[in-house]
């Protein structure tokens, strides 16, 4: 149950998609001199060394963020890339609570939620600097207990690694009471395109709840023989104003690889 360590994934062509459309919209949040609130119900380590052991045993990397980095000069996921790098070093890359931290004000609230021991003390540390608050229990939860937020204007990014199997059932539910709590937030769903079709269903009971909802995958390689996901996929309820441009730009860069 709490096995699952992003490292050796990190910086993957699904980071690429998820990080990119999640700072696009950060990005668009924050012209506003409004302050917003900002969830995550898995948020990892918030930093990643790409030159660690179990990341280079994967190579996911390789084909993903480091293929595709100058791709995204000029725009926020390329700024955080930058910054990162000039901070921690050539071969880290910031996860998404990173990211968010980075694009995110000083007024502006940070809840980060993270289960794994291991991961929530390397979160912990590595979001230290900034101004954030890091929980060591279940996201799904402690969403729950903190809906409406204040400031009730902001966003919340669901990226769980679907190692309990029964989040593809439970997920729909979750979101449909978190819309109900938080009618004007911005819910983002990070779900993987897996040959098996284990997210149909999920993606379904979705759609039939937020009809309005934003949907956005883009397909790519396995990582490996035999590896179960040829695609990442991200579904926003009340996208801000701009995400379909991001979209539309996103697939055109997945296509031409």
């Amino acid at each position: 149950m709490l096995s699952y360590q992003h490292i050796y994934h990190a910086g993957n062509l699904a980071d690429v998609h998820k990080h990119a459309l999640l700072a696009a919209m950060l990005g668009y949040l924050t012209v506003k001199d409004k302050p917003l609130t900002y969830f995550e119900t898995h948020a990892g380590r918030a930093m990643y060394d790409l030159g660690a052991d179990e990341a280079l045993k994967t190579g996911e990397a390789a084909k993903g963020i480091a293929r595709l980095r100058d791709q995204f000069a000029g725009h926020p996921y390329g700024d955080v890339l930058s910054q990162t790098i000039e901070t921690h070093g050539e071969n880290h890359y910031p996860g998404s609570p990173m990211i968010a931290a980075n694009l995110l004000r000083e007024a502006d609230k940070i809840h980060l939620c993270e289960l794994h021991p291991g991961e929530h003390a390397a979160l912990d540390y590595a979001m230290s600097p900034y101004p954030v608050t890091c929980h060591q229990r279940d996201g799904f939860a402690t969403a729950h207990s903190l809906l409406p937020p204040t400031p009730r204007r902001g966003m919340m990014l669901i990226d769980p690694s679907y190692e309990i199997k029964t989040d593809y059932d439970t997920i729909p539910t979750h979101i449909r009471k978190y819309a109900r709590s938080w009618n004007v937030g911005i819910i983002a769903l990070w779900y993987p395109i897996l040959v098996s079709g284990a997210h149909h269903n999920m993606l379904r009971s979705i759609e039939n709840n937020h009809p309005d909802g934003l949907r956005h995958e883009v397909r790519f390689a396995p990582a490996r023989p035999g590896h179960g996901m040829i695609g990442s996929g991200m579904f926003v309820i009340n996208a801000p104003y701009g995400t379909q441009d991001e979209t539309n730009r996103l697939s055109d860069l997945f296509a031409s690889l």
